[in-house]
């Protein structure tokens, strides 16, 4: 089975057993870890995070109460990764439902080769990438329509 079915399996499963609220075997397994915390921290999985047609991604599992911003990524592959994508997916989030970097705390998890990375972005970061993405979005509508080239 190739490495990318491998990881979409293993995902769907993963969301699976979070939506089911069926926990792992206590293990330092990554899917095990991902899958017990995000079940132990009531979080959504496979959550859709909209900002227009041109910006939006999913992210793996996620949670928002008492104005903490919780969002966890599953690699299941051996290849090099960063918490930009998490950063991102934290600008969409406080796009889509206007909250402010500065007034929620935050903290994202990578969960890979079973080994748990945890990052608290600062809000200056957030609001560098929200930025771009309000910037690049204009752009595009306006390549869209034929304003730009």
């Amino acid at each position: 089975m190739l490495a990318t079915q491998r990881g979409t399996r293993l995902h769907a499963f993963a969301c699976e057993a979070i939506q089911l609220g069926i926990k792992l075997p206590k293990s330092k397994k990554t899917l095990n870890l991902y899958v017990n915390d995000a079940i132990g921290y009531k979080m959504t999985p496979e959550q859709l995070l909209y900002y227009s047609d041109n910006c939006f991604g999913t992210a793996d599992a996620i949670a928002f109460r008492q104005n903490f911003l919780r969002i966890h990524d599953y690699k299941s592959g051996e290849s090099k990764t960063s918490m930009h994508q998490l950063e991102v997916y934290t600008a969409l989030f406080c796009l889509e439902y206007r909250l402010n970097p500065n007034d929620i705390k935050i903290e994202l998890r990578l969960y890979q080769l079973d080994e748990i990375l945890i990052h608290e972005p600062s809000p200056d970061d957030i609001h560098q990438i929200i930025d771009k993405i309000i910037i690049f979005d204009k752009r595009i509508e306006k390549i869209k329509i034929g304003e730009e080239e």
